[in-house]
C-alpha cells in the first residue's frame, strides 16, 4: 500500500513538472509569434494604396527616399500614388525620385497626379510613374536645364574692391561672380549643362514614347497647361485622385475601394521643427536661394 502512495506521489510531481514545462513551451511559442508579428507587421496590415506628396522645392532628401524604398518590399502597399505640386528644383533630387519610383513600378503600379505645379524636375519625377493624370489648368513641362551666376566684377571696380583668387586652372570655380566669365569657361559650363539636358530628353523620350518632332516641340523649356499636355503626350489623363485610382482598377486591377494612407516622411517631432524651420525660413529668405549646382526649376525669382 505504501508503494501505491509514493508512486501516486511521484506520478502527481511528475505530472506537475510536465504542466510547468508544457506553459513554458507555449509561453514561448507565443513571444516568437509575437516577435515574428511585431517584426513582420507588414504582411498583416490592410492592403491600401501608399499616398505620397512631393511639393516645394525639390532636393535630394534621404529620409523620403528610404521611406519609397520600403514600399518595395511592404505587400499591404498595392499600388503608390504620388501627388506633385512642385516647380522643379535640383536635378540630382528629380533624378532620385525618377529612378526609386521606376524601380518600385516593377513590383507595383505608380500614378502620378499633378497639381497646380509640376515643372521641370517636378515633371522628371512625374515621368517615374507608370500613368500621368493633370488638372486642365496645371502647369507642367518646363523641360531643361539651367546653370546661373552673375558677373559683379564691374560693381566691385567701383566700390574700390578688387578680388583676389588663387586656383589651379583656369575653369576651376567658374562661373564665378568674383572673376568675368570666360568665353572658355562658357563653354565648359555649357558642356555641362547641355549633357545633363541630354540626360533629362532621353528620360522623356524613354517613357513618353514620343516621335522626334514631337519631342522637339516639348523640349523647349516651354510650359504647358494640363490640356496642352495631354494632346502634346506629355500626360495620359486629365482629373485628379479619382481618374487615377480608376486607372488602376481598371488597368492594374487595384480596387477603388483600398484605403489611400499618407507615407510619413517624418515624425510628429520632426514635422513640428520642420514647420516652425520653414516659417522663419521663408520669411527671411527664398526658398530657390538655397539651391546650388544644377537645377531644373520653372519661374527661379531669385
Amino acid at each position: 500500500m505504501s508503494i501505491d502512495a509514493d508512486w501516486l506521489v511521484d506520478r502527481r510531481r511528475l505530472k506537475r513538472r510536465l504542466t510547468w514545462w508544457q506553459l513554458a513551451a507555449v509561453a514561448a511559442i507565443l513571444l516568437a509569434v509575437l516577435a515574428a508579428l511585431g517584426r513582420f507587421g507588414a504582411f498583416f496590415e490592410r492592403a491600401h494604396v501608399a499616398r505620397i506628396d512631393v511639393d516645394g522645392i525639390i532636393v535630394a532628401d534621404g529620409e523620403r527616399d528610404r521611406a519609397l524604398a520600403d514600399l518595395i518590399d511592404d505587400t499591404a502597399v498595392k499600388a503608390v500614388l504620388v501627388r506633385i505640386d512642385s516647380p522643379g528644383g535640383t536635378v540630382v533630387g528629380g533624378e532620385t525620385l525618377y529612378r526609386r519610383l521606376r524601380q518600385i513600378a516593377a513590383h507595383k503600379p505608380v500614378v502620378a497626379v499633378m497639381g497646380e505645379l509640376a515643372t521641370s524636375a517636378a515633371y522628371m519625377t512625374a515621368i517615374g510613374a507608370d500613368w500621368i493624370v493633370a488638372r486642365e489648368g496645371t502647369l507642367t513641362g518646363s523641360i531643361g536645364v539651367i546653370l546661373q551666376s552673375a558677373d559683379v566684377t564691374g560693381l566691385l571696380d567701383k566700390i574700390g574692391v578688387k578680388p583676389e583668387t588663387v586656383k589651379s586652372s583656369p575653369l576651376k570655380a567658374q562661373p564665378n561672380p568674383l572673376e568675368p566669365f570666360t568665353p572658355e569657361a562658357r563653354v565648359a559650363t555649357e558642356r555641362v549643362v547641355l549633357d545633363v539636358y541630354t540626360m533629362f530628353v532621353e528620360m522623356v523620350q524613354e517613357r513618353r514614347k514620343l516621335t522626334s518632332e514631337q519631342l522637339a516641340a516639348v523640349t523647349d523649356g516651354g510650359v504647358f497647361t494640363g490640356r496642352q499636355a495631354r494632346a502634346s503626350g506629355l500626360v495620359d489623363a486629365l482629373g485628379g485622385e479619382d481618374e487615377a485610382r480608376s486607372w488602376l482598377e481598371t488597368s492594374r486591377g487595384v480596387p477603388a475601394a483600398l484605403p489611400a494612407r499618407d507615407v510619413e516622411l517624418r515624425d510628429t517631432e520632426e514635422q513640428l521643427i520642420d514647420l516652425l524651420g520653414s516659417r522663419v525660413k521663408k520669411a527671411l529668405f527664398s526658398e530657390r536661394l538655397s539651391l546650388d549646382g544644377l537645377i531644373s526649376v520653372w519661374h527661379p525669382d531669385w
